[in-house]
């Protein structure tokens, strides 16, 4: 017996995998000897014609870093303008205590004065060992020779910036796209839509576990890009899980340089859509990334998830599934053992309770093999767990409730996260 799922459409344009600066912008980093690597552990985005727009959503993580305490502040101190970022990694700089915050705001102190600008003009990035602090001292004369006069306005600099975001990730990632939006004078302007993000352990939904940065050259006041933000995050980055734990330093900042000479983008006007769009899509592939390196990982899975009564339990029930560690096993294991997909629908929770699920009205596909309607299907599983052997493992389900849908990412769960997480002090 066969059972066909209809295609699941991601209706959003193509992106490239790749840095692309927008303009206003310019970048740098620099190895300062946080990482004891010697990695790239210091960078710096700064704006080139005045301040930017920016929007962000934080950790929900009753225990936030200071950068996140930082730029919470300067956000609503500046009404959402920023002429800069400060990112380190290899220090979380979180459950630090008053000193820890003073750091991150001498930090933030120097960085301004070498602009020109007042400190709540600055936002903060930081990633690594919660319960280390930042060397301060070793880091000034770093913003001293960098600022302003080693910033690059290319893709050299965000490419660098994607680079020294890393920790334990294995590679940068990056995603951009050219659209065009109506200038001032009606005729249309190329925009940039970018991003660099960092993040494949302590990774969960609730503003998931990482560091993103999304840059644009539209002009776009700060209400117009929180309102923009917010449900993009809530489709992306709150749908994408490896571990199930979630962080105290977690950041998606949103800027606009309005360098590209469109004219003001409005909420839920055309432009408004597009821009919105291209985000998502950006922000989508980021997602994606950070879930195909989550650590120790050798699998991307993607739950697509159809027949939801509405997307709070769509997206709910697809982030069960990514989330089980059974189900990451699986996959690792090359198991096609929907059973264990079964079982993590059962347990999918929204805020409001459970999302229902109706055994004769299930649906699940693995690797575009039915394998449960209603009840067991008949499959040849060497042949699926063949199919399963692949850099992506997609599962297919469909509720039969209603019409709304969702997607969520993860990855499998291996020896080799165990290993890395074991010693991650050491």
């Amino acid at each position: 017996m066969t059972v066909a799922l209809a295609p699941f459409v991601v209706d959003l344009p193509a992106v490239e995998a790749r840095p692309r600066m927008p303009a206003g912008f310019r970048a740098v980093a620099v190895a300062t000897g946080i990482k004891s690597s010697g990695g790239l552990d210091l960078g710096v985005l700064a704006t080139t014609g005045g301040a930017a727009s920016a929007a962000a959503t934080f950790t929900t993580n009753r225990l936030p870093a200071a950068s996140v305490q930082l730029s919470r502040a300067n956000l609503e101190r500046s009404g959402g303008r920023t002429c800069a970022v400060l990112s380190t990694s290899g220090c979380a700089n979180a459950a630090t205590g008053p000193a820890g915050d003073r750091d991150q705001a001498a930090l933030a102190d120097a960085l301004a004065d070498r602009l020109g600008v007042g400190p709540e003009l600055t936002l903060a990035l930081a990633t690594g060992l919660i319960g280390s602090r930042l060397p301060v001292d070793a880091m000034r004369p770093w913003l001293d020779r960098l600022v302003p006069d080693r910033l690059m306005p290319g893709d050299t600099g965000l490419a660098a910036l994607a680079e020294q975001l890393r920790t334990t990730d294995t590679r940068s990632k990056a995603a951009s796209l050219r659209i065009k939006l109506p200038g001032r004078d009606g005729r249309h302007r190329g925009v940039i839509v970018c991003g660099v993000a960092k993040g494949v352990g302590m990774i969960h939904p609730r503003m998931a576990t990482m560091l993103a940065l999304l840059l644009t050259d539209a002009t776009v006041e700060p209400a117009v890009l929180r309102t923009i933000l917010g449900p993009i995050v809530e489709r992306t980055w709150n749908q994408l899980t490896v571990d199930g734990d979630t962080s105290t330093n977690d950041t998606v900042f949103l800027l606009a340089s309005g360098s590209a000479g469109t004219a003001p983008v409005e909420a839920g006007s055309p432009a408004g859509q597009a821009l919105a769009r291209a985000l998502e899509a950006v922000a989508r592939s980021l997602a994606r990334q950070q879930a195909a390196d989550g650590e120790g990982a050798t699998t991307l899975v993607t739950c697509q998830v159809s027949g939801g009564r509405d997307t709070v339990e769509a997206r709910a029930a697809a982030r069960a599934v990514v989330a089980s560690s059974l189900v990451k096993a699986a996959i690792h294991g090359r198991d096609p053992n929907w059973g264990r997909i079964a079982a993590a629908l059962g347990n999918a929770h929204t805020g409001a309770g459970p999302v229902p699920v109706d055994p004769d009205r299930l649906t699940i596909a693995i690797a575009g093999v039915s394998v449960y309607a209603g009840e067991p299907l008949p499959f040849d599983r060497d042949v699926l767990a063949a199919r399963m052997d692949a850099p992506e493992v997609v599962i297919r389900v469909d509720l039969g409730q209603g019409e709304a849908a969702a997607e969520a990412f993860g990855c499998d769960l291996t020896e080799q996260y165990v290993v890395e997480n074991s010693t991650y002090t050491t």
